[in-house]
């Protein structure tokens, strides 16, 4: 008999079907033994006699043959799928016993095991149909984004992860030995998106991963990550690379709100909102002088710290009733040297930041495609254009003026699930102080 997902047995009374999946829950009640059986589509209740139950356990995995039926009136269990059937199991085979758990997986949320013991145990961790959420609504957001920047004509790169020199800054490298060279971990691939433009592609994107040599502990900082990225040519400005991600994420929030709403709110409490376009836009300083009017501390002249981030969010959508603002017009001493500069201020660049609840998500640009002005900003940020030339040549030969963005999937997920902290919503994390499992 072939397999089917719990989720399928719901219009299948008076069949027999086999399912595979752990055992979640088990029961003992005299002559009759429950127990509640787990895959990804879902749960479901097993009636079994005693001596097909045997000794499984919880988390054991096994296979079972039964009918589907029916549950009486008084035992439906409104708050599953399954909640009106059960399987009464004919056949039973263990595939796989389970020792004693190291942590807790069912549990009330305050018995819950700490977060870096879930993390040495990650692949336990994940058996929680809420971590699988994360995962799938993940799915769906990459394949939305696909969707969208392949209806408009984009093109998918894969831009290589060795590089002979930093493809950002000279900080946050990961050094690595390449045969007899030395070579560096992408921290970007930001250059190769400009190559593109070079090239005559018009339109690109890219997910893959990013490295980070950054020695933060905080919750929203991680040294691998997955970064999704696109360069537009042929732009007017920084506000047609605003006006093309904003779109993007409306359409691919738009399509997880469209199937896991329901499941979002159940499982984490979060009303998910689709934005509306446009997204609000305000300047940095305009942005300074509203958190100077609210006595929130700069700690930075030019950027944005964490809390004022989440104050000015606070504040966006007090006045605006938008969960997402652009910050734009970043200087040019907290910008890399290939952000484009104002015409009438060139101490401020084309650039912008995207935040979403108080979390930046996104940092953006118009690049500057002209060689002569390109290598003048190169020598102002001191360094030096030889260390760059392959870079530099890609605007030699004809470039035309073009923008793009580097978006953190992780950190809109915290935000779809209003998670605190990015160790939650990623596979695997690395770390400072993790390269295990």
């Amino acid at each position: 008999m072939e397999r089917i997902l719990v989720k399928e047995t719901t219009n299948r009374a008076g069949e027999k079907v086999k399912l595979c999946g752990w055992v979640n829950t088990r029961r003992d009640h005299g002559s009759i033994v429950f127990i509640d059986l787990r895959d990804i589509s879902g749960l479901i209740q097993v009636v079994l006699k005693p001596e097909l139950a045997k000794d499984i356990k919880s988390e054991w995995v096994v296979s079972i043959e039964g009918l589907v039926k029916e549950r009486p009136e008084r035992m439906v269990n409104p708050n599953i799928a399954t909640g009106k059937i059960e399987i009464e199991a004919e056949n039973l085979e263990i595939l796989s016993e389970a020792k004693a758990l190291p942590i807790h997986l069912f549990e009330k949320e305050e018995e819950e095991s700490n977060l870096e013991k879930r993390m040495n145990w990650r692949w336990l961790d994940l058996r929680r149909p809420q971590k699988q959420l994360i995962f799938k609504v993940w799915t769906l957001m990459e394949q939305s984004f696909r969707e969208y920047w392949l209806s408009q004509g984009y093109i998918e790169i894969h831009s290589p992860k060795f590089m002979s020199s930093p493809s950002e800054s000279g900080a946050e490298l990961f050094e690595v030995k390449y045969f007899d060279k030395k070579a560096y971990l992408a921290q970007s691939p930001q250059f190769y998106k400009q190559m593109a433009m070079a090239s005559g592609f018009e339109r690109v994107f890219e997910v893959g991963p990013v490295f980070r040599a950054n020695p933060s502990f905080t919750s929203r900082h991680d040294t691998e990550f997955t970064g999704y990225d696109a360069e537009i040519s042929f732009i007017d400005s920084h506000l047609d690379i605003i006006s093309a991600e904003q779109d993007a994420i409306a359409y691919a929030i738009g399509k997880i709100e469209e199937k896991y709403e329901k499941e979002i709110e159940e499982n984490y409490g979060r009303k998910l909102i689709v934005p509306k376009i446009p997204f609000p836009q305000i300047t940095m300083a305009d942005a300074k002088k509203i958190l100077a009017e609210l006595k929130i501390a700069s700690e930075k002249e030019g950027d944005l710290s964490p809390e004022e981030e989440r104050k000015l969010s606070e504040w966006i959508l007090k006045e605006k009733g938008h969960e997402f603002v652009f910050v734009t017009e970043y200087p040019k001493e907290v910008r890399p040297f290939y952000h484009m500069r104002l015409e009438n201020n060139p101490k401020l660049t084309k650039s912008f930041d995207l935040l979403w609840n108080g979390l930046e998500i996104t940092t953006g640009a118009q690049r500057e495609h002209r060689y002569e002005v390109l290598l003048k900003q190169v020598k102002e940020k001191k360094l030096k254009p030889e260390t760059l030339k392959h870079y530099l040549n890609f605007f030699k030969y004809g470039c035309p003026p073009h923008g793009g963005f580097g978006l953190g999937p992780s950190r809109m997920l915290m935000k779809i699930f209003n998670i605190n902290n990015v160790r939650e919503v990623t596979y695997i994390y690395r770390g400072v102080k993790r390269l295990t499992p």
